[in-house]
């Protein structure tokens, strides 16, 4: 095996960690935000992520370009928009429509990565979008009406994606803690921005809310963003996007072992089409007698 299918192996393998890590905050964060408000955990949440990186990681952060330092910014200033605009939407929407919707972004990535940038994907790409569309639909969905919860998450999926196909565009292997450390910082302005308007944020009530609001940020937060950073330099946008709908797979497997849900066809249908589609854009450029132009993206 080459270095290069080796890099994207373990990126790929990064990458499901991290959705299985999201996945398992389901329930800690239904937990935590029944306690204080949203906005409240979130800017906690991320200001202690930002501050454990920036100290863990300040020589790299010091190293990176001036032009790094503001597309790192920016990528944490879109990532912490679409944090907010998904939590205000989930206010005013069920989880599952929430859920559904905001896996959006692996159809919107692609299209994004053609316009933007001009990365044409192969069929086989396309189908696995498709085929990640309807898991995410028969996992979530039981209903659906178009309201503005509906739109407030649609506009968080097209931030997300927009966060996706700029960090594989520009996120470098040897460049991975700081930019990491630097998305962090821009994600943690934000939501601390946003709670400025009722005196900033409220700390955590109680000893539990402390542990779970410390996993979110350090594991959930720290962690899982400098994992995908450094795997979105080893693999296209798109591959990516397709990866990381496994979460909501997760989540509910979580919720069945946690026995806060019950495992029932829907599950086993939907999480069956999603790992499909993963398997598709992992497996299709090997049986290929040419690997595309998107598959040779940032490979090392």
């Amino acid at each position: 095996m080459s270095d290069g299918h080796r890099g994207a192996g373990l990126a790929t393998l990064g990458l499901l960690a991290v959705t299985a890590i999201w996945g398992s905050t389901f329930a800690l964060i239904k937990g935590v935000v029944g306690r204080m408000p949203v906005a409240d955990f979130l800017a906690v949440r991320f200001a202690m992520a930002a501050i454990a990186m920036v100290l863990l990681f300040a020589l790299p952060l010091r190293r990176l370009g001036r032009v790094s330092l503001l597309r790192g910014l920016a990528l944490g200033v879109l990532y912490g928009l679409a944090q907010w605009l998904q939590t205000e939407g989930l206010a005013r929407t069920s989880p599952s429509v929430s859920g559904f919707v905001t896996g959006m972004y692996v159809v919107i990535t692609p299209i994004l990565s053609l316009l933007i940038f001009r990365q044409r994907m192969p069929w086989t790409t396309w189908l696995a979008v498709l085929l990640a569309t309807l898991g995410l639909g028969v996992l979530a969905l039981s209903g659906f009406s178009v309201d503005a919860g509906v739109l407030l998450t649609l506009a968080s999926a097209a931030l997300y994606a927009l966060h996706i196909v700029g960090l594989g565009h520009w996120s470098k292997p040897g460049d991975a803690f700081g930019m990491s450390a630097i998305q962090m910082v821009g994600i943690a302005a934000v939501c601390l921005l946003i709670t400025l308007p009722h005196g900033g944020p409220t700390l955590p009530p109680d000893a539990a809310a402390w542990i779970s609001v410390l996993y979110m940020a350090l594991v959930a937060g720290a962690f899982a963003m400098l994992v995908q950073t450094w795997a979105q330099a080893h693999m296209p946008a798109t591959r990516a996007a397709i990866v990381m709908t496994t979460e909501p797979v997760f989540a509910a497997g979580f919720a069945v072992l946690l026995g806060v849900d019950v495992l029932t066809p829907r599950m086993l249908g939907g999480g069956a089409l999603v790992l499909a589609a993963m398997y598709m854009v992992e497996l299709a450029p090997r049986f290929r007698r040419r690997k595309p132009a998107e598959a040779l993206h940032h490979e090392v």
